[in-house]
């Protein structure tokens, strides 16, 4: 599972004494801790309530979002050694993500959805974005997705 990787990589980065690596992953197990609360609650388990792989991956990439909207905003108050250290954070997460779609991969993804639901203008984009989302969740950017669909509709 992946939740016990990432502990297991706490533990060795741990004994490395990599501190920069252990406090990343450490902030991740948190979220993930937190999330299974959330669920916990929601759902009124009774014991332990535990993450899907899945769930856990929407974690992760949960994560490295908020790091870019944190780097975004570094650059913008000009705090560039602020937005290295988010930059540092997202390279350690991205290793416990499935390997990412490249712009090609996504572009023939878009095209076979666009295809299947016959979609024909912007209006349909709805409709592209359902049939898409499971097919790159964890494995390409949400907005670089949409972006994709966006350009290829308006053709």
């Amino acid at each position: 599972m992946l939740k016990q990787t990432i502990q297991i990589a706490t533990t060795e980065a741990l004994k490395s004494k990599d501190s920069f690596v252990v406090g990343t992953l450490r902030m991740l197990l948190a979220s993930v801790q937190a999330k299974e609360k959330e669920k916990k609650f929601k759902e009124k388990i009774e014991g332990e309530a535990q993450l899907t792989d899945e769930q856990i991956l929407e974690t992760i990439s949960s994560e490295i979002k908020k790091r870019k909207d944190a780097i975004a905003l570094y650059t913008q108050g000009n705090r560039p050694e602020l937005a290295d250290r988010e930059k540092k954070e997202i390279e350690v997460l991205i290793k416990y993500l499935p390997a990412q779609l490249s712009t090609e991969d996504i572009k023939k993804l878009v095209a076979e959805s666009i295809a299947s639901t016959g979609a024909a203008s912007i209006k349909d984009m709805g409709k592209v974005m359902a049939d898409l989302s499971p097919k790159v969740k964890g494995k390409a950017d949400g907005g670089e997705v949409s972006k994709i669909v966006k350009e290829l509709l308006a053709q």
